[in-house]
């Protein structure tokens, strides 16, 4: 199967399971389910569930099993977006093609909604009936390690370290830690859930953990340079934002050619991570992680 039909089939897959696990606008109060709903459904390349898949389907797990559990990842990663895209953050007016949710519904509702979400997120991936089929110390580690990646040391520092910095002069170390953790983070554990959700090997795990590092990388340093080259039709919200914000980017300290260099070795270096596995089984994620750099193509 061609990549982009798998991604389609797996995109749908997740889609429909998203609109049955979030409830019906008119629950009351209707305006929060609403405002959920309209973020939620808004489109979205649901990359990070479908690495979640993927990967435990790599690792011989029954994928079609955890979906519900990759849809509460992608749930954290809605709740992200909304709370970045507020006065108070990014200050962004535009997300996937429409306003922002602050925009539609006003700041305190949007507020609301992204807190929501990650509440229901760790509802969703807590639901008891996930343990007729998994084994519970597996679900748990996984839900461990996903709060880890969206807390303190997660998106939470990352997203710290970004407004802190905004307009002030930056060194690689402080920018990678930005991306590795606002960004990549999420990225390596949607990848480990899958993972330890197959039942991986520890030796599997490390291999896919790397690959996840990288992919997660290369993926914010595409963004980045999207950021400067793309167009708000094209991404579906405003760019030059970065620069217009003094944010910490790629191509403000190694320029253009070279960010694009540094992402396209993080892809290289990703597919040589899945060696240890049968080359038929991995290529659909080696194929992802080219797809992530051919974004700029």
């Amino acid at each position: 199967m061609e990549l982009e039909s798998f991604l389609n089939e797996r995109k749908k897959m997740i889609d429909q399971a998203l609109e049955k696990l979030t409830p019906p606008e008119n629950t009351f109060p209707p305006t929060i389910h609403k405002a959920i709903r309209y973020s939620l459904l808004n489109g979205g390349k649901r990359i990070r569930p479908i690495l979640t898949l993927t990967v435990n389907e790599l690792v011989g797990g029954n994928y079609k099993s955890i979906i519900p559990f990759a849809c509460g990842i992608e749930v954290i990663h809605t709740y992200s977006l909304i709370h970045d895209d507020l006065p108070v953050m990014d200050n962004s007016d535009f997300r996937r093609g429409k306003a922002s949710s602050h925009k539609v519904f006003g700041e305190a509702t949007a507020l609301l909604a992204g807190d929501g979400l990650l509440t229901l997120a760790f509802q969703i991936m807590t639901d008891p009936t996930l343990c007729q089929s998994h084994n519970p110390l597996s679900i748990l580690k996984s839900v461990n390690l996903i709060a880890q990646a969206a807390g303190l040391q997660g998106m939470i520092g990352g997203q710290t370290v970004d407004i802190e910095t905004q307009g002030k002069k930056f060194a690689l170390p402080l920018l990678e830690y930005i991306h590795t953790h606002k960004t990549g983070a999420l990225i390596v554990a949607a990848v480990r859930a899958g993972a330890i959700l197959g039942e991986s090997t520890e030796e599997e795990l490390d291999a896919l953990t790397e690959y996840g590092k990288k992919v997660g990388l290369a993926f914010q340093i595409i963004d980045d340079i999207l950021d400067v080259e793309s167009s708000e039709k094209i991404l579906g919200k405003e760019t030059g934002m970065d620069s217009a914000q003094g944010k910490a980017t790629y191509p403000q300290i190694f320029g253009l050619q070279e960010s694009r260099e540094r992402a396209e070795t993080l892809v290289e270096k990703a597919e040589q991570t899945l060696g240890l596995f049968d080359h038929s089984r991995a290529k659909t994620l080696k194929r992802i992680a080219r797809h992530i750099c051919e974004r700029i193509q």
